[in-house]
């Protein structure tokens, strides 16, 4: 009888233990940042029949840095693409093929950029114009998507 529980809680273990988890995995990290990145192109413009346009995952690079705000950055006129930033470097991640990214910080406020070629995409500031900023809490880590709508019309 033992055996036969054995074997039974044994298959049970081997089945569904070993099922991919369907969250994204935040690596070894307890502290920083973790999301994903995804790119949103064309006509965003709703149309009678047309099936929606869905963000899809995108591997880029993440570019971490001190608060930046919108004085400290060389912009492309007024869109969400810049082509210089005069704060200091934090960290850097490259999002894995599902748009994943996860990065280890120490507790602060940063502001977080894509990369995209020669440019840098961050398109959300606050009342202070501050660019894209996200905090991190000792301990935490904080969840943070970005779509790049860079390419996307409205």
């Amino acid at each position: 009888m033992r055996h036969k529980l054995f074997v039974v809680i044994w298959a049970f273990l081997t089945i569904f233990g070993c099922k991919p988890s369907n969250k994204a995995q935040t690596g070894q990290i307890t502290q920083g940042i973790s999301g994903f990145i995804t790119e949103l192109k064309g006509n965003q413009m709703p149309m009678k029949g047309a099936p929606e346009n869905k963000p899809r995952p995108v591997s880029v690079t993440l570019l971490v840095y001190e608060p930046t705000n919108l004085s400290q950055v060389q912009r492309v006129e007024t869109s969400a693409l810049y082509t210089a930033i005069n704060t200091r470097k934090v960290a850097s991640v490259l999002s894995d093929s599902t748009g994943a990214y996860s990065v280890a910080l120490p507790p602060g406020t940063y502001s977080l950029f894509v990369q995209q070629g020669k440019f840098f995409f961050a398109n959300s500031f606050d009342s202070q114009n501050n660019i894209q900023l996200v905090t991190v809490e000792a301990n935490k880590v904080t969840p943070f998507n970005i779509t790049i709508n860079s390419g996307a019309t409205y």
